[in-house]
């Protein structure tokens, strides 16, 4: 069977609404892997990567933070991916909050808080400064964006637009509820596997 790894939101985990609505809408068409993922952009790559190694999934799809490592990913390795609303400046983000911080869905290790702090800050600065040096023209309908009209967070479609060309809206807001991921998400993944299942 098909497979998707799904990298979560900043504040999210693997265990978060959007991954279990994925595997529910998803369940006999395509296996939905959701890691947790490290707090440092750092430590998470380096994780997507073992994953990518050990899993070899089909496609990536990412949703905010972990759409800005979809897009990274998938620049560097050619595998497809659904971008849903994409955070690429996370140091925006997270300079408005600064301080100690509470998971929003369990996490397998037990560690439900975390701190956002200016290391930690500068070193999503660094990674966002080289975030598109591996795009190639080549893959650039291998990346979608899906993005949510209501979203009063992440507004990254014209970013987006200068490297890819296939965009998507749905009538949503940043975090999108397992409603809108079944009957918007979960289908354009579908799409994109079936497009690309035998390139």
């Amino acid at each position: 069977m098909r497979k998707i790894l799904f990298l979560h939101g900043f504040f999210a985990s693997g265990s978060c609404p959007m991954a279990s609505a994925l595997k529910e809408a998803l369940e006999g068409q395509a296996t939905v892997l959701a890691p947790d993922l490290p707090l440092h952009p750092g430590e998470a790559l380096k994780m997507i990567r073992s994953w990518m190694e050990q899993e070899r999934p089909d496609m990536l799809l990412g949703n905010s933070c972990g759409a800005f490592y979809a897009q990274i990913i998938s620049s560097e390795t050619g595998i497809p991916a659904l971008l849903g609303n994409p955070y690429f400046m996370m140091t925006r983000f997270l300079k408005d909050r600064i301080g100690e911080h509470s998971y929003k869905a369990p996490r397998t290790d037990g560690k439900q808080s975390f701190l956002i702090d200016d290391g930690l800050i500068e070193e999503f600065g660094q990674l966002e400064a080289v975030q598109f040096d591996h795009y190639k023209p080549y893959y650039k309908g291998r990346v979608w964006g899906i993005f949510g009209e209501q979203d009063t967070l992440a507004h990254f479609e014209p970013l987006f637009l200068k490297y890819y060309n296939h965009t998507y809206h749905f009538p949503g807001g940043h975090t999108p509820t397992k409603e809108e991921v079944k009957r918007w998400h979960a289908p354009l993944a579908l799409k994109m596997l079936m497009e690309y299942s035998d390139k």
